[in-house]
C-alpha cells in the first residue's frame, strides 16, 4: 500500500473497541449506516480469523478496512480502477478488474473484495482471477448487497443470491467456508427508509430520522434480532462470504 502514513479513516472507524460505520456524512450517508454497521461487524470477525500474510485489497477505494487488517498482514497490495479526476494515493496498481489481473499466480494469502462484485460486468473472470492469485490454503473475504438500491450507476450490474455466490466460488475452485446473510426484512425496510429520508425536504427530516433511529434501536432488542433472523432467508439485505483455495 502506497503512502501508508497518509491514510485516514473513511467509511469505517473504530468506536468503543469495534469497527463501526463513520458518523461523518462526507464519508458515509446517514441512510447507509445501518448496512455499513452490519458489514463492519462481519469484517471485524473474519479479518481477525482469516487475514494474514500478503493481502490483496481489490476495488479498494479509500481502503476503508485498512485499520482492521494492517496489524494482521505482512503486506497489503491495493488495486482499483484508474481514477481520472482524483488519483488515489494508496494504489499499488490501477487496472480493469473485469480483465485478467497483472499479478503473479499464487502470490497472496488473503484477498479482500468489499462491495465490488456487483460492479463487475464479467464476474466469472474475476472469480477465476481471485482463485488464481490466492496461494493454496489462502482465503477470500467478500460482501455483496442484495435487496439494495442502485448505486454507482451505470456500473451497477448484478445482485447475487447465496446460490449464485456458491456457484461462482465452486466454478473457480474455491471452497465456501462461510456464507452469512446480512440482515433481514427489518434492515431492508430501514435501509430503504433511510435513503428516502435523505432525499426529503429538510423540514421533514428531523422527525423522520427520529423514527428511523427508533427502528434501528429496536433491531438491537431481542425481538428485533429475532425478526431479523427469521426473515433473513427470503429477504436478505446482503451476504458475506469466506472461501478458501484448496491446499495442495
Amino acid at each position: 500500500m502506497q503512502n501508508q502514513d497518509q491514510w485516514q479513516a473513511s467509511k469505517y472507524v473504530w468506536r468503543d473497541g469495534h469497527l463501526a460505520p463513520s458518523l461523518d456524512e462526507r464519508e458515509l450517508g446517514r441512510g447507509s449506516r445501518l448496512i455499513a454497521g452490519r458489514v463492519a461487524a462481519h469484517y471485524e470477525r473474519a479479518l481477525a480469523t482469516y487475514a494474514g500474510g500478503r493481502l490483496l485489497d481489490l476495488g479498494c477505494g479509500k481502503v476503508p478496512l485498512y485499520s482492521a487488517y494492517r496489524d494482521r498482514v505482512s503486506e497489503a497490495v491495493c488495486v482499483d480502477w484508474a481514477q481520472t479526476l482524483h488519483r488515489n494515493p494508496h494504489l499499488d496498481l490501477e487496472c480493469d478488474l473485469s480483465q485478467p489481473l497483472p499479478l503473479s499466480t499464487a502470490s497472496f494469502d488473503t484477498v479482500l473484495l468489499s462491495d465490488v462484485l456487483e460492479h463487475i460486468p464479467e464476474p466469472a473472470v474475476l472469480w477465476n482471477e481471485m482463485a488464481r492469485v490466492l496461494r493454496p490454503g489462502g482465503h477470500l473475504l467478500m460482501n455483496v448487497p442484495f435487496l439494495y438500491w442502485l448505486h454507482e450507476e451505470p456500473h451497477d450490474y448484478y445482485r447475487y443470491t447465496e446460490h449464485a455466490l456458491r456457484r461462482g466460488a465452486a466454478g473457480a475452485g474455491l471452497e465456501v467456508l462461510a456464507l452469512d446473510r446480512i440482515g433481514g426484512a427489518p434492515e431492508v425496510l430501514l435501509d430503504i427508509t433511510g435513503k428516502l429520508i435523505a432525499r426529503w425536504r429538510p423540514g421533514m427530516r428531523r422527525l423522520a430520522w427520529a423514527v428511523h433511529g427508533l427502528g434501528c434501536r429496536w433491531l438491537e432488542t431481542a425481538s428485533g434480532r429475532r425478526a431479523s433472523k427469521n426473515t433473513a432467508g427470503p429477504f436478505p439485505l446482503g451476504y458475506f462470504l469466506v472461501a478458501r483455495r484448496a491446499a495442495q
